[in-house]
């Protein structure tokens, strides 16, 4: 079966998370994806690893189903090679620092010149402007994107996410981008220019927020669980901050995790009320109406918690969602990893590593009815050097003489 972006080549110069995040899903859904990388490989192939002298987890779970070619950018040769393979995909991809693929000497408008049809993608910490040259991370992105202001208790500190909202985030973002210019590229005939900055990216994931920053001119926000409102939207813990509320409650035996998040949506007070063994506040005044509970939603969850205290996490879940009342066990990071749901459908999959075995990592999480991915491992440091560059014409003795002199 053909893929949906089978015959879309990506020449992916990324490195660390964002980027890669992005080429993997690209190649994923069918793309050639050739990870450029210098001599000495991505630097996340070092970082933080759990076993001596193999590529860590951190790079094998971001760079799955991609191709691998070395090649050192600073020499005249490796410069030759590259306008080579530039005229030669569909697709270009980097993560550098601002200016760096122009000190290059491979400005947009060079890299027009030598592929029209080509799809420049970049991602930089920022937009033109103030912060433009700064340097982003992960974190940095979570904290000017409105992230972490509104994340965490209110008497605590700002707080970032788990999720990798800057990283991957970012990533995901491009991806749209990119599909959509090799999309107008079908009529056009001609490539363009792509970029997205993490900050934005951020920004984008925290709509919500803004959008009651603008309610606050006119009053205090009474879905959130906050006493005081200044002149910013507060942080409000596990508050939903939507129009239906919900928190995280505390669930048997009473381990770090063992909590569940309950929304209580209009019609589903009565059956709570019930199955927690309060059934007369179903027609209570004071508790039957979402606007007669709104003043009190903390006294509400408590009066849950006490009954949720005596059942596990997923006896919880079962029960409530037998009421069609929405909720969710929070499930660490170990029973992710070893749930048999999520291996069915294959968002979490085993891959098998020449040097590090089997490793599990997430599955695409984009399922297209005539383009099913199958995860394969990640690329070896240039393992696709003599294929790729034998298909530019360079033979194996030449191979040779490019790798003794520091070339690739």
């Amino acid at each position: 079966m053909s893929k949906a972006l089978e015959g879309v080549r990506v020449l992916d110069m990324t490195h660390v998370q964002s980027g890669p995040s992005c080429t993997q899903l690209l190649a994923w859904l069918g793309a050639d994806v050739i990870k450029l990388e210098a001599p000495t490989g991505d630097i996340t192939r070092q970082q933080l690893r759990d076993l001596p002298d193999v590529d860590s987890l951190y790079f094998t779970m971001l760079n799955c189903n991609k191709r691998s070619i070395t090649l050192n950018m600073k020499s005249d040769r490796g410069k030759e090679i590259f306008i080579d393979l530039v005229k030669n995909s569909d697709v270009l991809v980097e993560n550098f620092a601002p200016g760096a693929i122009d000190r290059m000497g491979f400005t947009w408008e060079r890299l027009q010149e030598l592929n029209p049809g080509l799809v420049f993608a970049s991602i930089k910490g920022f937009g033109p402007g103030r912060y433009e040259n700064f340097k982003a991370y992960e974190v940095v992105a979570q904290a000017m994107g409105g992230a972490m202001s509104t994340t965490g208790f209110e008497d605590g500190p700002p707080t970032a996410t788990g999720a990798q909202i800057g990283d991957s985030g970012t990533g995901i973002h491009l991806v749209a981008g990119i599909l959509a210019a090799l999309l107008q590229r079908t009529h056009t005939g001609k490539g363009q220019r792509v970029t997205v900055a993490m900050q934005e990216a951020v920004l984008n994931l925290t709509r919500v927020k803004l959008r009651d920053q603008q309610r606050l001119t006119h009053g205090p926000l009474r879905e959130y669980p906050n006493d005081n409102f200044g002149s910013e939207v507060p942080r409000s813990g596990n508050a939903s901050g939507g129009g239906q509320p919900g928190w995280a409650l505390r669930c048997a035996p009473g381990g770090p995790n063992d909590y569940i998040y309950v929304i209580v949506q209009p019609p589903g007070w009565a059956p709570i009320a019930q199955l927690i063994g309060k059934p007369e506040l179903a027609e209570d005044p004071d508790w039957a109406t979402p606007v007669a509970r709104l003043d009190k939603l903390d006294k509400m969850f408590a009066l849950i918690e006490q009954w949720t205290e005596q059942h596990t996490k997923f006896e919880v879940m079962d029960k409530l969602n037998a009421l069609n009342v929405p909720c969710g066990p929070i499930m660490s990071t170990a029973e992710l990893i070893a749930d048999e749901t999520l291996a069915d459908l294959g968002a979490v999959v085993e891959v098998e590593h020449p040097q590090r075995g089997t490793f599990k990592t997430v599955g695409c999480p984009i399922k297209l009815s005539d383009s099913p991915v199958e995860v394969e491992t990640s690329p070896g440091l240039g393992e696709h050097n003599s294929v790729i560059y034998g298909a530019l014409g360079i033979d194996t003795n030449e191979l040779q003489e490019l790798k003794a002199a520091g070339v690739i």
